[in-house]
């Protein structure tokens, strides 16, 4: 076969990132009758939005939203999830991309393991759920939440004691009867040929440990924007309940908006509505709760997003402009100190602070730009062709980036995103 026939019969595409957008994508590029490849760095496939309880502006349940496609695409034979998976080389050009992938090992087998959890209790180590927000503890075997896809646990093997070299313990193993813990997988590459690839990585928020002015890890009850999501969530640590680290039941909530913009330049558009999502949260679960906003600056785009931000306002929540704002401790009290719009001085105190950080590139952006040889813009996202109304278009014929790697957007933006995606690699052929 020559070279040119092998452009010809390549039918397959590569998706990096399987959060909503990469997700969307994956399903549309299948139905299309190509093979896709969806790589995924995490042991579970989903994204941020498997967080949330509720996505926003329609409060629609974001597990009923996001688990049938995961389904679909386990069970679509067009699509191959590949958990724990990194882009190691990228070489080529379009219709004709040569990917090198490294899958790290889960130390358990995805064909034997039923999901019992039997593993879990076993295991002598104990250390911080990252995927928690660290507000409660796993076991160096574990899944990082409930109804995480796919339903296999996996070994960290800087903890695990056996796999560390510490001592020859297989408390997991021995506790499993299907034989599943696989204790001598290792990493695995594999090169595959793509016409197309579709960057979906994500995004992350702001590193509020570096915004000494929140006293974020300092005063007990400031709590992040995703902490607060995962004790709103049913599947959460709390399981739903909304309380305070005593487990006490806060009766006053202050939500502060456009935390990290200053630092950021930019803002992240989407915070304040996540952040009137949250007053709808407080709403439904504590509805005699004081809820108020301090914001600097309300985005509130478009018909669906000013009705939301109204029924806010008509439940009862404050909005309140806060300039140079700074949190203290007050006791049990947490004290908000900032500038009204004459400029003076002001404080509010609450039960509990929730921080709304702005959104940012990825943590790998970075390196993995240097890999696909594309560009980023001057914020770090992932840079694409807007002057040439190419919202996805990297400057690599061949290579598209989606979602809030492109930039900080909500759930339907990222897929309209990906939908125009898999169009530009349906056109390569």
């Amino acid at each position: 076969m020559n070279t040119k026939m092998a452009e010809q019969t390549n039918n397959n595409v590569l998706v990096i990132g399987a959060g909503v957008a990469g997700i969307e994508a994956s399903l549309l590029l299948a139905e299309a009758g190509k093979k896709v490849y969806l790589v995924e760095k995490e042991p579970l496939f989903g994204g941020q939005v498997i967080k949330y309880e509720e996505v926003f502006p329609n409060m629609e349940c974001s597990t009923c939203m996001i688990a049938p496609k995961q389904q679909d695409v386990l069970q679509n034979p067009d699509i191959e999830l590949l958990t724990l998976t990194e882009v190691q080389e990228v070489k080529g050009e379009a219709g004709n991309f040569s990917v090198l992938l490294k899958r790290n090992p889960r130390y358990v087998s995805e064909v034997n393991c039923i999901g019992c959890g039997a593993c879990y209790e076993p295991c002598p180590v104990s250390l911080d759920n990252e995927f928690e927000e660290n507000l409660i503890q796993k076991k160096a075997i574990y899944i990082p939440c409930s109804g995480a896809l796919p339903n296999v646990p996996v070994i960290d093997p800087h903890y695990c004691t056996r796999l560390s070299g510490k001592d020859d313990c297989q408390a997991c193993k021995d506790s499993c009867m299907f034989e599943a813990i696989e204790y001598d997988q290792k990493e695995e590459y594999m090169e595959i040929k793509v016409e197309g690839i579709i960057v979906a990585t994500g995004a992350s928020v702001c590193d509020l440990k570096e915004l000494s002015q929140y006293a974020f890890g300092k005063v007990q009850n400031v709590y992040s924007a995703l902490e607060f999501e995962r004790l709103f969530a049913k599947n959460g640590p709390t399981e739903g309940a909304v309380t305070l680290r005593d487990g006490s039941t806060p009766e006053s909530v202050a939500i502060v908006h456009c935390v990290g913009r200053k630092e950021l330049g930019y803002c992240s558009a989407v915070c304040c509505m996540y952040a009137v999502k949250f007053a709808h949260y407080l709403k439904h679960c504590l509805p005699k709760a004081k809820v108020s906003h301090l914001y600097y600056d309300l985005c509130v785009p478009g018909k669906s997003y000013q009705k939301f931000h109204k029924k806010a306002v008509d439940e009862g929540a404050k909005f309140i402009y806060a300039g140079d704002v700074s949190v203290s401790g007050n006791g049990n009290k947490v004290t908000i100190n900032y500038k009204n719009d004459s400029n003076k001085e002001e404080s509010l105190e609450a039960d509990m602070v929730i921080l709304a950080q702005s959104i940012k590139n990825g943590k790998d952006t970075e390196s993995l730009a240097k890999i696909l040889g594309i560009s980023q813009d001057n914020y770090g996202f992932f840079l694409s062709r807007e002057d040439d109304l190419e919202p996805v278009a990297t400057d690599k014929p061949g290579i598209f980036v989606v979602g809030t790697a492109e930039s900080p957007k909500d759930v339907p933006d990222s897929i309209a995103q990906a939908q125009a995606a898999v169009g530009k690699v349906l056109s390569i052929s």
